[in-house]
């Protein structure tokens, strides 16, 4: 029986560990963090994704978990209603697969589908990997050495794998010139239900969403020059920089960053792609291979990171399946499967970050009047059907339904 390593139990791992176990191998996740992290900020959940979410049964629990929103509202600094669309166009173009939840909620999902069935190592991280011609010898920052037949990185933009066996990060990450940051906070008022209230200024953009709970989950994206970056672990540097950038800005934003004192959930990074496109291997070395983020990420403003890792997933665990371990022939036909779909979506992303801090006053304005647009039903079918659409066929592998390993 294979034995392979998965690094993160965020989306793409625990979805690869499913169709592994399903296809009779043995997979063990390995994440740094102590616990499942849950909540977060909201995604859009479409496409391919939402497919393989329904093959693994998780359609309907994922539809309770979400929210199908009415409406996106653009607001002015005074809260005025300046444009906007009814957001029932993004069910109908994608035929009802299309759901807002938060990205923590997706992953606890996916992760609660292995029922305890996979070992999963919570509060540890692969230290070095080391490979032979009889498998990968993985050392661990905790617990003891062990061998695996493969090593899968499925830890992210930051991925240590990818830095352990394909070279640092800056080789190969693509910053977009944005800042991101999320947090939820419970009480908050004015609470719109089901609408996406945003409000852009030149350069930056804050919105937010009220979810069932009584909670209220907030979004910032702002244009930003990477030298001036607060330290990836300094949450009260990052905090900081969020009060000075949108401190003087209208609308709520006042009262909002008052209940960052009292947030939960907290999240801030860059934006950025990660590009391998030009290297002999593409995401393979050896028996080493990467997914989701660690290898593609498209960006976390492009709205589909966690349905292409899922997508991901189900190629990479189907391929080994196929190829009855032989990892050479698996990783060259996933990378073939899904590498021109995914390397589409990239370029497409690049676009679509600008509408959310636009760069001059023209640009606002000009988004603003598409937005009008859209509350006309067959010019927002148009517009949103192209970006919807995911053109990929989905293979179909033989099943083998039994589930490896032992959780602990």
């Amino acid at each position: 029986m294979m034995k392979i390593l998965i690094s993160g139990a965020g989306i793409a791992g625990p979805t690869l560990a499913y169709w592994l176990s399903r296809y009779g191998m043995e997979p063990t996740i390995v994440e740094i963090a102590p616990r499942l992290r849950t909540g977060g900020y909201m995604i859009d959940f479409w496409g391919a994704g939402f497919d393989i979410a329904e093959r693994m049964g998780l359609r309907e629990e994922i539809t309770d978990k979400g929210y199908t929103v009415r409406q996106v509202r653009i607001v002015n600094r005074e809260g005025r209603r300046v444009s906007g669309f009814p957001a029932d166009v993004f069910t109908r173009v994608t035929n009802g697969h299309y759901v807002s939840l938060p990205r923590g909620d997706l992953a606890a999902i996916i992760f609660g589908k292995l029922g305890g069935g996979v070992e999963t190592i919570f509060g540890d991280g692969i230290a070095g990997i080391e490979q032979t011609s009889q498998g990968v010898q993985v050392r661990f920052e905790r617990g003891p050495a062990r061998r695996f037949d493969l090593v899968i990185g499925a830890d992210g933009l930051h991925s240590r794998v990818r830095e352990l066996v394909f070279g640092p990060q800056s080789r190969y990450e693509k910053y977009l010139g944005y800042k991101v940051g999320a947090f939820v906070v419970d009480g908050y008022e004015p609470r719109d239900e089901l609408v996406y209230v945003m409000y852009t200024q030149i350069g930056q953009w804050v919105a937010r969403f009220a979810m069932r709970d009584g909670s209220t989950v907030f979004m910032f994206a702002f244009r930003h020059e990477p030298e001036k970056d607060p330290p990836e672990d300094d949450v009260a540097a990052q905090k900081a920089l969020l009060r000075k950038r949108f401190g003087g800005s209208g609308w709520e934003c006042p009262q909002i960053l008052e209940a960052l004192d009292t947030a939960r959930d907290f999240y801030f990074d860059r934006v950025s792609q990660i590009h391998m496109n030009a290297e002999p291997g593409l995401w393979t070395r050896g028996r080493v291979s990467l997914l989701g983020d660690a290898a593609f990420c498209v960006s976390l403003l492009a709205g589909q990171g966690s349905a292409l890792a899922m997508v991901a997933a189900y190629i990479l665990a189907g391929e080994l399946h196929r190829a009855n371990g032989d990892y050479t022939t698996a990783f060259a036909q996933y990378q073939e499967r899904f590498g021109p779909f995914v390397f589409e979506k990239q370029k497409a992303a690049v676009g679509f970050a600008s509408t959310f801090a636009p760069e001059s006053a023209f640009s606002l304005f000009l988004r603003n009047q598409v937005m009008k647009l859209l509350t006309v039903p067959w010019v927002a079918s148009y517009i949103f059907g192209k970006g919807l659409a995911d053109k990929i066929v989905l293979p179909e592998y033989e099943e083998q339904p039994v589930l490896a390993g032992a959780a602990r």
